[in-house]
């Protein structure tokens, strides 16, 4: 059992919460990331499989805020990310979309960005927080106001200032063990934020599949909404991969089911596109549980009030993309930081 002390405790190694260290650590706080993965990225993933490799979460991403171009015109520069297309050819998308916004995907997989940001930041992986509790102090302005946050190993982490960015009910879930007192009205809005789960396939093929330019397929209304060819991506050179995605009701018929039964039913979705020759190697299934926000919090990021400070941010937070989740973070950073700063002025 350790103790750890810490300016900024960020739970969550996604893209949000990554974004929001690299700001907060510029700015002069220290910063630790805990995720309970073995890895960063959260939803951003990439996993191998035999010499491949495979986008089973998140699959590219857009920009549209000018915040967030300036990032990625840096990836760009620095050859982690490359624009996959512009929108979806016939047979693709459901109906054609060709919208001009770039489509962007790195070549090692969309883990790529968040390994590059957690580079420059203190994330400790593989650590689970069992409880979270405000400690507060007489003075409601006082320095020593902070958090104390416990991992299953007996840990303490002590921080002047907490970000939540799992997927909203496990934040809750956590704050609950501790008995963190949110206002109603802070209460009321992060229930509001609801979820769609995801079932992902991974097929590795030893023949040829048929997908349409630029190698995917996206039918939002359909059974399987997402298929995606990995190799045509640019992410495995030297195995074919597909990924499907099932939607949110075929995943939830089959979310307690056997894996056999959920890559059965979700290999019907190759068959269009497969030559009678090709035959799958290899498959592999994964849950998202919180895949898809369907209900919003309307603003960037929640800061908790009546406590010290607490912020909540990720892609449930006004947009439920990678940018808006990046944005998220970077907003949440931003209240973080004025509360701090304010404190540390009085």
């Amino acid at each position: 059992m350790k103790t750890v002390i810490t300016d900024i405790l960020i739970v969550g190694a996604g893209i949000a919460g990554l974004m929001a260290a690299n700001r907060l650590q510029q700015a002069g706080h220290t910063v630790i990331v805990v995720d309970k993965g073995r890895g960063v990225g959260g939803r951003m993933a990439t996993r191998r499989i035999g010499p491949g490799r495979a986008d089973h979460g998140a699959q590219f991403f857009t920009v549209r805020d000018q915040q967030f171009e300036r990032f990625v015109r840096n990836w760009l520069e620095l050859g982690l990310v490359w624009q996959w297309s512009t929108g979806w050819s016939r047979g693709s998308a459901y109906p054609p979309a060709q919208d001009g916004y770039p489509r962007y995907v790195s070549s090692r997989g969309m883990t790529t960005v968040p390994k590059f940001l957690a580079e420059a930041v203190d994330v400790r992986t593989k650590t689970k927080l069992v409880s979270v509790t405000p400690v507060l102090s007489k003075a409601e302005v006082a320095v020593s106001d902070q958090w104390c946050c416990t991992d299953e190993n007996g840990s303490h982490y002590h921080s002047r200032a907490l970000l939540m960015t799992p997927p909203v009910p496990q934040s809750l879930a956590l704050l609950d063990v501790g008995n963190v007192p949110l206002t109603p009205s802070d209460r009321a809005a992060l229930d509001r934020i609801k979820y769609d789960p995801c079932i992902a396939a991974m097929f590795r093929l030893d023949g040829e599949i048929h997908l349409p330019e630029p190698g995917a397929v996206q039918r939002p209304d359909q059974t399987f909404p997402w298929l995606a060819d990995n190799q045509r991506k640019g992410i495995s050179p030297d195995a074919r991969l597909i990924t499907v995605h099932a939607n949110p009701e075929l995943s939830r018929e089959l979310w307690d089911a056997e894996p056999s039964v959920k890559i059965a039913a979700l290999q019907t979705a190759l068959q269009p596109f497969v030559t009678p020759d090709t035959h799958i190697q290899e498959a592999q299934v994964h849950r998202w549980r919180y895949a898809i926000p369907t209900t919003l919090h309307p603003e960037r990021t929640l800061a908790a009030q009546g406590l010290p400070p607490l912020a909540f941010a990720g892609d449930a937070f006004k947009e439920p993309r990678v940018e808006g989740a990046a944005l998220s973070g970077l907003a949440a950073a931003e209240q973080i930081n004025r509360r701090l700063s304010t404190k540390l002025t009085k």
